[in-house]
């Protein structure tokens, strides 16, 4: 989809200015909030793809305006009233009011060491080979889908070289959905600047992105 997160090329927002030695939190609540977050996703009611696509769903005003913990705490809103959590009013409450869904799992102190060690591995294995190779010239697909896309908007429909064959991953736009994993190659494809950003564009210069194999066509 086509939202306020995909700024890739996109001018007018300032320069990005790196902070030096900066900090993993900049308030004391985007500690909780981080903590907040990952025991919700631990309960195993939704997918890492369909958390992102609730925080691209933000209106593109206030996805602008919040921070990065703010934008991952309104995405969760979503989902817990979506799952049968709590209630819009609860949330605004403070309070319960009734009973909610009862989680599939609990995420508890003694096991958030070995729980962020493991991490969340997205490669799968996938029942045939994969359509590129390195060298093979392809062009992205022009789609513009409402649903969830992990396509840079800046890429569409650009031509490029397949640079490497990374394994199979879980497809996001149809793991953000209820769709089951449906694992997928994917592939870094590589772009020259002139191609992506156009005339007066540095032809020395090129962007690599890892692309699903339903995002390529063959040139």
């Amino acid at each position: 989809m086509n939202g306020p997160h995909d700024l890739g090329g996109f001018q007018g927002f300032g320069p990005v200015n790196p902070e030096k030695d900066e900090p993993y939190f900049h308030a004391e609540w985007e500690k909780r909030a981080l903590g907040v977050v990952l025991s919700a996703g631990a309960m195993g009611h939704w997918t890492i793809d369909e958390s992102r696509h609730a925080r691209e769903n933000i209106p593109p005003a206030d996805y602008l305006s919040a921070s990065y913990y703010e934008i991952w705490i309104r995405a969760l809103e979503v989902l817990l009233e979506r799952h049968g959590f709590a209630t819009r009013e609860e949330m605004d409450l403070g309070v319960k009011l009734q009973d909610g869904t009862s989680p599939k799992r609990v995420l508890k102190a003694d096991m958030v060491p070995a729980v962020l060690a493991r991490g969340g591995p997205c490669d799968r294995p996938v029942d045939r080979g994969p359509a590129f190779a390195p060298g093979d010239r392809v062009r992205t697909r022009n789609m513009h889908p409402s649903g969830h896309n992990r396509l840079p908007r800046y890429a569409k429909g650009k031509v490029g070289v397949v640079e490497a064959v990374q394994g199979g991953f879980v497809y996001p736009d149809t793991n953000a959905h209820g769709g089951g994993e449906q694992p997928q190659w994917v592939y870094t494809v590589v772009f020259t600047a002139p191609e992506l950003w156009g005339e007066g564009a540095d032809p020395l210069q090129t962007v690599s992105i890892d692309a699903w194999e339903a995002y390529l066509e063959r040139v």
